[in-house]
């Protein structure tokens, strides 16, 4: 993995800079972006002369296409494309606004979309690479009441990766679409979500932020397409649609 260059947004905090520690070390070029230049900057210095800090607001295409461009100027290449953006929300349907679901929307969705979009021409020049989607249990099974718009955000993201991976590989069968599915980790992430809402740090059944990056970490070794993070989420996942006995 030595020679790989890996671009990670959200890499600031969680597991976007416990990713980019474990590539660190590793030996791994690592691109870290976020909005926050001074928290990245803190990663960096952890990470080690192979890291890269660019500073970017990647809910705006214009700043994607520029991560884009300054990485391939400061590496040389990107092999490995990470979107890892992401904002919860405590908010129950029945009460969501328009700029709710456009909130979620544009951080949850069109961040990644714009990932995807603006670093493939040069991974198809290339003939290879692979961009991995972040996202969430909740996107298969939208559990979690309060949590609606982002459920819905993260199911959307779903299959725009599926349907992304697709049309891909249709021509270039050497660019991989991943598909990371964590479950509850303990991140700042649920105090962070819009309107507030409980501590992810203090939810049951959690993972920490490292052993969501390690799988991370296999899926660029093994460029699996549709992995989960906790064991037996695959399981758990289709015994909850077989006990719902929907017709076909």
């Amino acid at each position: 993995m030595t020679d790989q260059v890996v671009v990670i947004t959200g890499a600031s905090s969680g597991i976007g800079a416990a990713l980019a520690e474990q590539l660190g070390a590793k030996g791994v070029t690592v691109v870290l972006v976020a909005r926050r230049e001074e928290a990245l900057r803190e990663v960096a210095a952890r990470v080690g002369a192979k890291a890269h800090v660019i500073a970017a607001d990647v809910t705006l295409r214009t700043e994607v296409k520029r991560v884009v461009h300054a990485a391939i100027a400061q590496c040389g290449h990107i092999d490995v494309w990470v979107n890892n953006v992401g904002q919860g929300i405590t908010r129950v349907p029945s009460e969501l606004t328009d700029e709710d679901i456009d909130e979620m929307m544009r951080v949850n969705v069109k961040s990644a979309l714009y990932g995807m979009q603006e670093v493939l021409p040069h991974m198809k020049e290339r003939g290879r690479g692979q961009v991995i989607n972040v996202s969430s249990l909740l996107g298969r099974v939208p559990m979690a009441l309060f949590r609606a718009a982002y459920n819905g955000a993260k199911h959307f993201l779903n299959a725009l990766t599926a349907n992304f991976r697709m049309e891909v590989q249709a021509t270039h069968p050497d660019i991989q679409v991943t598909l990371v599915s964590p479950g509850v980790v303990r991140t700042p992430f649920g105090s962070n979500a819009l309107h507030g809402g409980p501590d992810s740090r203090s939810l049951p059944e959690s993972q920490s932020a490292e052993e969501v990056a390690a799988v991370i970490v296999g899926v660029i070794e093994s460029r699996a397409p549709d992995v989960y993070t906790r064991p037996g989420s695959a399981a758990w996942i289709a015994g909850v649609y077989s006990s719902i006995g929907v017709d076909g």
